[in-house]
């Protein structure tokens, strides 16, 4: 898009490109995703950022009114195999806050002055003001969905110390820290004092465009291993739980399946922004305007691991997917056509935990729940029927190091095969056809799923080149459908 078309799609604030820009009002010093509600600002006056951290780094600060620090992110990111496309899936997954920008630069095989140049150059911003908007964002949301003190959500959100913390969130915001949780919508004193640690933290899992919740939660309730994930209501309002291992401790979430809008803007995590309206099963606004969010909730038992476990959760449940681009593709063939106006908006979800997903592809539901049992690690505190972690790999690779089994999880626990969020897709997959017991069913079911491809699709199904590069969702409309 050149800049006139990103105007036009600011005056009529148009919902398909929140996240996939943002645009910034000289004359207020704020920048805003595009289908703000305010008053469009004149042209002249307007620039456009591929980023909010570019944004924030010329030194605008975030509209109190639009959030455009809570859209969904840009889909490129998910299609995108080149360098920038693997930082910045892997910035999300916390690697900078974690590691530095030397781990980033470590995982993509570059010098970390390659990094911090490609970056700025497409992005306008390097892999410390991404993780610096970052950090902004997951102090937000605690600030607005708990009790905890400042000090403590100052380092539970990834700073190094309270001062960094009180300037990031003063430019970000125009706001004290203080100033910012007092100004969170409908959560009085009581409220915040009972959205405590143990009471998890609220989500909203942003999306754009319609959202199939039902055919999600269908793959999702298929595929349960007891133990480690379970699935309840009726279908329409089921809830997906499941048990996460993330870098500093574990966390447990719930999702529900009931996509949704309204009027209220309280302060949840992952906003969508919208002002009016609300969303029925297909996620579209009733005055017209796409979009809406899932509702989640988290508990950690540590803090730290909040944006990790955001960023794993929009993965399996595939919501910086951009519908309108791949339904536009897709609806113009024959085949898919009447598929794709059937289920505007399937995603293809992903998974919480790549070598988990990696595993069980391998190895079968049956077998998976057998490991969990054998060699998961249980829960200090189990919640129903979730008891376990899906088991590590090194804990596999020792425990049964024969057969497939073991040499994919040593292959896994040696690092000799990555499948994080910043892996080489194409390097990942030659390196999986080389392990014994993988055929290439299992390694499509790998790359789609755990390294999050948007453009597989099964060995010998022959799906035409013009499906590309969504032939994965295509698949996904196939299965539902039943023909194939």
């Amino acid at each position: 898009m050149d800049e006139d078309t990103r105007y036009e799609a600011v005056r009529s604030r148009d919902a398909r490109f929140d996240g996939e820009f943002f645009f910034a009002v000289r004359t207020t010093g704020i920048y805003c995703r595009p289908s703000c509600p305010a008053v469009t600002p004149k042209r002249q006056n307007v620039c456009f950022y591929a980023t909010a951290a570019a944004a924030q780094g010329s030194g605008f600060r975030a509209c109190r009114r639009c959030r455009p620090d809570a859209v969904p992110g840009s889909a490129a990111w998910n299609v995108r195999a080149d360098v920038v496309g693997r930082a910045m899936r892997l910035i999300g997954d916390g690697v900078v806050d974690r590691e530095g920008v030397g781990g980033l630069a470590d995982r993509l095989g570059y010098s970390a002055r390659q990094v911090q140049r490609q970056l700025t150059a497409e992005v306008g911003a390097g892999p410390v003001a991404l993780a610096r908007a970052q950090r902004a964002h997951t102090a937000r949301i605690l600030l607005q969905t708990t009790g905890l003190p400042i000090t403590q959500i100052a380092f539970a959100a990834g700073f190094a110390s309270v001062r960094q913390f009180n300037d990031t969130i003063r430019a970000v915001y125009a706001s004290t820290p203080s100033e910012l949780r007092a100004a969170a919508p409908r959560t009085g004193p009581a409220a915040r004092r009972a959205a405590t640690p143990a009471a998890g933290v609220p989500l909203r899992l942003a999306y754009r465009g319609p959202y199939q919740a039902t055919a999600v939660f269908d793959l999702l309730t298929a595929e349960a291993v007891p133990g480690v994930e379970s699935v309840s209501g009726p279908r329409g309002r089921r809830t997906y739980r499941r048990t996460l291992r993330l870098p500093y401790g574990t966390g447990i979430v719930a999702v529900d399946e009931r996509p949704r809008g309204g009027r209220s803007r309280e302060a949840s995590a992952e906003s969508s922004g919208a002002v009016k309206g609300g969303t029925g099963a297909g996620g579209v606004w009733s005055d017209g305007r796409p979009g809406g969010w899932l509702d989640a909730r988290l508990h950690l038992t540590d803090l730290r691991d909040l944006t990790t476990a955001v960023g794993r959760l929009r993965r399996l449940f595939d919501l910086d997917a951009d519908p309108y681009a791949v339904d536009e593709r897709l609806g113009a063939d024959a085949r898919l056509g009447p598929l794709v106006a059937a289920r505007p908006g399937l995603r293809s979800p992903g998974s919480a935990d790549p070598d988990e997903l990696a595993v069980r592809a391998l190895v079968g539901k049956e077998q998976a729940e057998r490991l969990v049992l054998r060699y998961g690690k249980a829960l200090d505190a189990p919640c129903g029927t979730l008891t376990h972690l899906f088991p590590e790999a090194a804990v596999l690779a020792e425990a049964e190091p024969d057969g497939p089994l073991g040499a994919l999880t040593a292959a896994l626990a040696d690092g000799a095969l990555r499948l994080d969020p910043g892996a080489d897709r194409d390097a990942a997959q030659e390196f999986l056809l080389t392990l014994p017991g993988m055929d290439s069913a299992t390694v499509t079911a790998i790359r789609t799923r755990a390294l999050g491809d948007p453009d597989t699709a099964p060995p010998g199904a022959g799906l035409p080149d013009s499906w590309r590069p969504w032939r994965s969702y295509a698949v996904q409309h196939l299965c539902v459908a039943g023909q194939l």
